[in-house]
């Protein structure tokens, strides 16, 4: 019997949202349902009701209501929901208009600013009026070159209110990765910044905006914000404008809400594109909607009263997860820079003086305090912090002790997991249910997940692939431009028939309905067959003090396949005899001997994708002699250089 390292009080259990959601279906349907777990099996048993409930649970604004929630479950992929409703997915996110604030931000430098709810909605009025005289109808593309600023959070909804669909990039992406991106789709506006900050420099993208102008047609505006200097020098760039110049000289227009069906499409959000150019999801703004509300008030407990903070770009999935904190009202805190800038307290100190209820952060950066014995619990006030939210890449349960142990031991750590593809989350948190070393606490509600082995069998305390057994409003609608959904049905659809296969290779505990998380199952290794998740390695290996970082991959030797083990070692260390016959120790005990590797070779760093996840997979294509088709994907892209020709693995 497993020890949780947190369980939540009844006090905390008696005030959670998910609480009063259990009342509210109970009340509804005559139920008895008291547990998360009896929640969560009704939930996928009676997926209509679950959402139909959720839509009325999250108060969602619609000008006609629908006719049915869903047409047809088993059409997988192309399931319609909630047909013949009329919507609009910023009208949702600005229905408070008080004084309350809606954004806190602060960049990593000395700049700040508020904004409120009603202040939010008069700015994002005349943003949605200068577009819509610029041109700007329901369906056409919106792009965003952007730091996490407020102005980015303005246009994506001043796009949205229009019928608009959103796209965006952040602005540490090179001009190449962003042509790959941008150009697919076609935007019409650009939206963009003359620089940006990191560790206290200041970065011109002028250049790279040229650049990107240049190699998209389709662009008739380029509306560009002073962030990094007073009054940059625009001239050079075509069809731009200033953002101050652009914006309605009227003081307080009304928006006019686009009512589109619920399967508009709002967002279209970008794979990696480390195996290629990056794929195009199109994704609706009622299915992002009512995943992303169920996400935030049910199993991450937001309120109106939150502050919320995530450490995230515009590039990711996680910026849009959070920008839809609005609809529930909450403070949202947007925060632009290096996070270890001036220190590794620079994040905390955020926490402690904005009085942060949920924060939000990557378990890189945790496995980085963790590395450095940093802990924030003993020298920043804390006391607000009610809630710990991690994704990017899977965390030891010695990751998950660090938390309660130097941060704080009374507050829920919600562990996420899911993608880009769904904006949203497959595994989740929920704030009634006990936290356990090492798992995320459940599939997320009307989530039909399941493990399953080698022979598409589900299983139970064994590892095997994420699957998804029926569809959820907001995978996406389809590709950009493909018209078939032949790369659609290839990607989630080729292993499994009318199963959606995520590609992430975890564990299912029976006893507590946890999952653990192992990494990308096409980073999976198999010496001899046996299949081994990358993650039980680093998690051993990245325990030991002289190894900063990790990345293990598998290399196609004499008919078979050995792994080899890359590190980074931490500041003053070196790779010696001696420390690679503990790190073969330490996997061998702890492990077992077909986790040990043949080959272990110091490389200065390891590559890492803007979604803060490990590149196994171009490693692996570089050792094999294979092209890597996507660079600017990485945020570090020469870091990849270190693996080429490397002489060890030729004996």
């Amino acid at each position: 019997m497993k020890t949780p390292l947190w369980e939540p009080s009844k006090e905390q259990i008696r005030q959670a949202n998910i609480t009063r959601f259990i009342k509210f279906i109970n009340d509804k349907h005559n139920l008895e349902l008291g547990s998360y777990d009896e929640l969560y099996d009704w939930s996928i048993q009676r997926i209509p009701e679950f959402w139909a409930a959720m839509w009325e649970f999250g108060g969602i604004i619609a000008s006609r209501p629908y006719d049915e929630v869903v047409d047809d479950l088993s059409k997988f992929p192309g399931v319609k929901w909630f047909g013949g409703a009329r919507l609009n997915f910023a009208e949702n996110l600005l229905r408070y208009r008080d004084d309350q604030l809606a954004f806190i931000f602060k960049g990593e430098t000395q700049k700040y600013s508020k904004i409120t709810y009603q202040e939010l909605y008069h700015l994002v009025a005349r943003l949605a009026q200068s577009m819509r005289d610029a041109g700007i109808k329901p369906g056409d593309r919106v792009a965003a070159y952007m730091p996490n600023l407020t102005e980015t959070a303005v246009a994506m909804l001043a796009a949205a209110s229009i019928g608009a669909v959103w796209a965006s990039c952040a602005t540490d992406l090179g001009s190449q990765a962003v042509l790959d991106r941008f150009s697919q789709i076609e935007p019409k506006i650009l939206f963009t910044v003359d620089g940006y900050f990191y560790k206290a420099k200041s970065f011109s993208i002028l250049p790279n905006v040229a650049e990107i102008v240049k190699g998209i047609p389709s662009l008739e505006k380029v509306i560009i914000t002073s962030y990094a200097t007073d009054k940059p020098d625009i001239s050079a760039i075509p069809k731009s404008v200033a953002w101050d110049d652009f914006l309605s000289k009227e003081a307080r227009p009304d928006i006019k809400f686009e009512q589109v069906p619920f399967d508009h499409p709002a967002f279209i959000m970008f794979s990696s594109g480390t195996t290629g150019k990056p794929k195009c999801m199109v994704q609706s703004g009622g299915g992002v909607l009512i995943n992303h509300l169920k996400e935030l008030m049910l199993q991450s407990d937001l309120k109106r009263e939150d502050k919320i903070l995530y450490i995230t770009t515009c590039s990711w999935m996680m910026w849009n997860w959070l920008l839809s904190s609005l609809a529930v009202g909450a403070t949202v805190v947007l925060y632009d820079g290096n996070a270890m800038y001036p220190d590794q307290g620079a994040m905390w100190k955020l926490v402690q003086d904005e009085k942060i209820t949920i924060f939000g952060l990557s378990a890189s950066y945790l496995n980085f305090l963790r590395s450095q014995n940093f802990r924030p619990g003993e020298q920043y006030d804390l006391s607000t912090l009610r809630e710990i939210s991690q994704t990017g890449s899977a965390l030891s349960a010695e990751g998950f002790e660090y938390v309660y142990q130097a941060i704080k031991r009374d507050l829920h750590f919600n562990s996420i997991s899911g993608g880009t593809d769904i904006n949203g989350c497959f595994v989740i948190g929920a704030p009634t249910v006990p936290v356990y070393a090492g798992e995320l606490q459940k599939p997320g509600l009307a989530m039909k997940v399941k493990c399953y082995d080698d022979t598409g069998k589900p299983v139970f305390d064994q590892m095997g692939e994420l699957v998804c057994e029926a569809p959820v409003p907001s995978m996406p609608l389809y590709f950009w431009n493909d018209p078939e959904k032949k790369k659609y049905r290839e990607t989630y659809f080729s292993v499994y028939p009318n199963v959606w296969r995520h590609g992430d290779y975890i564990m299912i505990h029976r006893h507590t309905m946890g999952v653990t998380f192992y990494g990308r199952s096409d980073a999976v290794l198999k010496p001899s067959g046996v299949r081994i998740g990358t993650a039980e390695i680093y998690n051993q290996v990245e325990r030991l003090e002289e190894i900063a970082d990790s990345l293990a991959i598998g290399q196609e030797w004499q008919g078979d396949q050995r792994i080899i083990l890359f590190v980074k070692l931490a500041p003053g260390f070196t790779l010696t005899e001696a420390l690679k016959s503990n790190i073969i120790k330490v996997l061998r005990e702890k492990a077992s001997p077909r986790h040990v590797p043949a080959r272990i070779i110091e490389v200065p760093d390891i590559p890492y994708t803007y979604n803060l996840k490990k590149v196994e997979t171009a490693v692996t294509n570089i050792i094999h002699g294979r092209p890597v088709l996507n660079r600017d994907a990485l945020v570090n892209p020469e870091s990849l250089d270190y693996f080429q020709d490397l002489k060890e693995l030729q004996t």
